[in-house]
């Protein structure tokens, strides 16, 4: 076998090597010489387009809150800065989520919500892209929510923020957090579809609750929260509770109860 059969490999990687930089980072890394520039200038504009388009779909306000330019350098700085973890092309919102979190902290002339904001508009596509079904989970549909265990259905995220990030857009971008923290519900239903719903105080403990799996039945989980809010109308929380309970049910957020 000759050398020059043994070096194919290593010449190919090594042309791999120098074009995937370039293309990563074309204003500091030179272009590969035996590779005609105008070939060049076509994988440089497809790349970089398809995934600016792509980002643009999942995180529609973030991108409307960036100018054009603003916008591409942003992706750009994705593109030199990170090393994605997967190679699956619908995975890359999640990759630039991890990129906010763990690359763009601080980072000059970025909104302080920038990164809670990234994660909101994320959750839509991770939810509607989640493999798991609504009935996977076991659970009695017609269980009696306050004598039994709910079951809280496994597509169903509740989510806080220190901003209102259902509310931020390009004609409001607050500086600071207000004092009071965002709690949202996101879930995706029998029908498949995605819905967000706002929290108040008590079906943000309800729920919580519910996610951390404490195998207390309605009303222990009632009682709790009436204890933690130290209500002075323990059975106007109680009845709210309930009818929030039977909503969920209806929303295919809770699915029924332990059998």
């Amino acid at each position: 076998m000759s050398s020059k059969t043994v070096n194919k490999p290593d010449k190919l990687i090594s042309l791999q090597t120098r074009f995937a930089a370039h293309i990563r980072s074309p204003g500091q890394v030179p272009a590969p010489t035996d590779v005609e520039d105008r070939r060049m200038d076509i994988y440089r504009n497809l790349f970089f387009n398809n995934v600016r388009s792509l980002l643009a779909w999942n995180f529609p306000v973030l991108r409307k809150l960036h100018s054009e330019e603003d916008w591409a350098q942003m992706v750009r700085d994705f593109y030199v800065e990170h090393r994605a973890r997967t190679p699956l092309f619908p995975e890359l919102p999640r990759e630039f989520l991890q990129y906010i979190q763990e690359k763009r902290q601080n980072h000059d002339g970025d909104p302080p919500f920038l990164l809670e904001l990234a994660h909101y508009e994320w959750v839509e596509g991770a939810l509607g892209m989640e493999e798991a079904e609504i009935d996977d989970t076991p659970a009695d549909p017609d269980g009696d929510l306050l004598a039994g265990i709910p079951v809280l259905s496994a597509l169903a995220w509740p989510l806080s923020y220190r901003f209102p990030v259902h509310r931020i857009g390009p004609k409001f971008q607050p500086k600071e957090p207000p004092e009071q923290a965002t709690h949202l519900l996101v879930y995706r239903n029998r029908a498949d579809e995605v819905k967000f719903m706002r929290l108040n105080a008590v079906s943000a403990l309800l729920l919580q609750s519910l996610k951390e799996e404490k195998g207390l039945a309605g009303l222990e989980i009632l009682n709790d929260i009436v204890t933690q809010l130290d209500h002075p109308k323990p059975e106007v929380v109680i009845e709210g509770g309930r009818k929030l309970l039977v909503d969920l049910r209806h929303r295919d957020v809770i699915l029924g109860t332990q059998p």
